[in-house]
């Protein structure tokens, strides 16, 4: 296989996840697993997932910047594992439960949300960007993937960060 089809292969997948993983989460919102008892004890595992994510991204970065290249890229490979995770485990819960208002009122109610809403704007897509990061460095374009990792990094640690912000904040109206 060329160099070039080996490329296309990779940025056809990188479309077909970045669309198809938004949309299955939203579909799979509308569906509730009958007979099922409700997962409640999945929110405090998933947002110590999320916070674990993020430790272990800037763990990363550090491993990169010391030259600790395996150590960098078994880091990341968790990082994307732990994402995976997270969201099968996100998508299970509300299978299984109905989604929990937020309670607060007042700036707190603003906060909440304007932190929410970038939250899954951002879940959404940093996608490509994860996908399109890991590609380069999996085929061994170092330049190309240190340029966009500049990108993904923020982004994705943002993402991992507000996904605690949001539990902790939701957290009082389960």
């Amino acid at each position: 296989m060329t160099e070039n089809s080996s490329h296309k292969r990779y940025t056809t997948w990188i479309w077909i996840l970045s669309v198809a993983i938004p949309l299955a989460v939203a579909l799979l919102f509308t569906v509730r697993i009958p007979g099922v008892e409700r997962l409640g004890f999945l929110p405090p595992i998933y947002a110590t997932i999320n916070g674990l994510t993020a430790i272990l991204l800037i763990v990363a970065v550090i491993q990169i910047k010391k030259g600790n290249r395996k150590t960098h890229e078994r880091l990341m490979k968790l990082c994307i594992l732990l994402s995976a995770l997270f969201l099968v485990m996100y998508v299970a819960y509300h299978m299984t439960s109905d989604s929990t208002p937020y309670g607060g009122e007042g700036i707190m109610r603003y906060v909440y949300f304007v932190v929410l809403i970038s939250h899954i704007f951002l879940s959404i897509g940093v996608i490509p960007f994860v996908l399109v990061t890991y590609v380069r460095a999996l085929t061994g374009n170092f330049e190309k993937h240190k340029k966009i990792a500049k990108y993904t990094f923020p982004i994705w640690l943002y993402v991992a960060v507000t996904g605690v912000i949001v539990y902790i904040m939701i957290s009082p109206y389960y």
